[in-house]
Formats: C-alpha cells, structure tokens, sequence
C-alpha cells in the first residue's frame, strides 16, 4: 500500500486552526407580503431553496436573491418581499424551533445556518471575508448538488441527518470561499490573494509544509522562481506583509493554538516548532501576541 502525505493547502491550515464549524439550523417558507430582521452572533450561511427575496445589509444595495444563490453574511440583515417592508425580529419567528413558516403561502424557501470559529483561536478567517459575500446560482456548480443533498437530507430524517446536513454545509462554505478566491481582486481577499498567485501561492504552501523552519528570503524566492526583490515586493502586495512576517506570524499561530488545545510544556512547543531555546520562543511569541506564552494560556484557560 502506497501512503502519500496531503499536499500542502494554506486555506484548509487557517480552517483547521480557527476550529472552522458549521450548523445547518434553521428553515424558513415565506410568503406573500413580509420582512424579518436577522442579527447573528455568528456567521451566517443561507441558501436560497426555491423562489426568491430580497437582501437588505448595510453597505449592500438591495440584492435580489433566487433559488440556487448562497450568501455568508457577519452583520445584521434582513430578508424581505418588499425592501419598503418594515421588517420583524426573526428571533420571535424562530423562538418554537428550528423551522419556521412566516407571511401567507410558501413562496420562498431558505435553508439556514451558521460558520462558527473557537473562542480560542488565535485567528479568525472570518476577517478575510466582506461583510456580506453572496455567490449566484450557477457560479459553482457543485453547490447546486450540495444545496440538493441538503434538502433532502434535512426532509428525509434519516439516522446521522443532523451531521450530515452541517457537514454539507461545511462543504457548501468552502466552495463559496473558492467562488470567493476566484473572483474577488486582490484588494478584497487580503492574504487570501496570495493562493490565486502562482509564486505566491508556492511560498505560501511551503510555509504551511514546513512552519517549524526558519525560512530565508532567498529559499522562498527560489521556490517562487523570481528574484529576492521581485518575489518579497510581489508577497507584499498580495499578502499586506513581507514573506519572512508572515512565516513568522504563521508559526506564532501554531504555538497559539497548541498551548491551548494541549497539556504540554512551553519548552516543548517550543522544540517542536523549530526553537533553540525558550528564550527565543518566548521572545518570537510576544512580538506577535503581545504576551509571553505562559501569559497567553493562563488568560485564555480564565476566559
């Protein structure tokens, strides 16, 4: 048997690290003339099932939103009928449980959900997304067949329904993060920019594979196939910070979540990722969280 090591996938790493999780928690058919307010804690994951309605967020124009359309919003919302509609708190709609009929008829059908991050994590990918982020039907078509399984999964009630439906939609919010990558500019993806950046992307994969090292510009370089000004000019601007911040920071993150998420000493996080000494981990720890490591687990273990 041939067992091969998963290539290196810098978006599958930050996922993983932020304890990315998804529910799928909510059902609402709408109909004739109505409006309810959205306020999440969360960030929210819907799907359009059938019909259509608008979108109303601040800092989007009214959207019209269609079966087969996705949107991931961080910000209160509303959806309506009528963008003149004043509209209701949903929290009373859906205060019964996790399926709700509001207005008259069924007009619309919304599958609903939510992206939740770790309390804990040392980074949430949520700040690299735009306040409201929605993906057309038709722009991926696996979210269509995603978006299918999770109707029927939800309706059919089988046994393990419930994990399947989150997981589903787990699927469904990375493929949007894809439609994402894949469209926005440069501007509106910070780091995430450097993933559909050939050279970038090879420094950053390699980053991944090996954050225990202590990389050198050239090194990175050589793996882009540029010169050391072009390639560290290049990360820069793709990134927002130079190639040797970002492996630097990327490795403080490890050493983050790992002193939360294990019962081991500073001495050895600091071994295993690559430290001479716990001196000069503890110095590299603070530059980027401000704190020494000890600090930093004895405060998230009162939070």
């Amino acid at each position: 048997m041939i067992i091969q090591e998963s290539p290196a996938d810098p978006l599958s790493d930050v996922l993983a690290l932020a304890g990315a999780r998804a529910f799928c928690s909510v059902r609402l058919e709408a109909g004739g003339d109505w409006a309810l307010r959205f306020d999440p804690a969360e960030l929210k994951f819907n799907a359009v099932r059938r019909g259509a309605c608008w979108l109303l967020a601040e800092g989007l124009a009214p959207r019209r939103i269609e079966a087969g359309d996705c949107f991931v919003v961080r910000r209160p919302f509303v959806l309506t009928s009528d963008p003149a509609l004043p509209p209701v708190d949903a929290a009373a709609v859906f205060a019964d449980g996790r399926a709700a009929r509001y207005g008259e008829g069924d007009d619309v059908d919304i599958l609903g959900g939510a992206v939740s991050f770790a309390r804990s994590a040392p980074f949430h990918p949520a700040q690299l997304l735009p306040p409201v982020l929605v993906v057309g039907a038709g722009e991926e078509a696996p979210i269509a067949w995603l978006l299918d399984q999770l109707d029927r999964e939800w309706r059919g009630g089988a046994a393990g329904a419930l994990l399947a439906c989150n997981d589903l939609l787990r699927l469904m919010f990375v493929h949007v993060l894809r439609v994402h990558l894949a469209s926005a500019g440069p501007a509106g993806l910070g780091w995430l920019a450097g993933l559909s950046d050939p050279p970038v992307a090879a420094a950053l994969k390699a980053i991944h594979a090996q954050p225990a090292r202590a990389w050198r510009l050239e090194e990175l370089a050589d793996l882009a196939g540029m010169s050391r000004s072009s390639f560290a000019e290049r990360f820069r601007r793709r990134t927002g910070q130079p190639p040797i911040d970002y492996a630097a920071r990327w490795r403080m993150q490890l050493a983050a979540a790992r002193l939360l998420a294990e019962p081991v000493s500073v001495s050895i996080v600091a071994q295993d990722l690559g430290f001479l000494s716990d001196s000069a981990f503890g110095a590299a720890f603070r530059r980027v969280h401000g704190v020494s490591p000890g600090r930093y687990r004895r405060h998230a273990a009162r939070a």
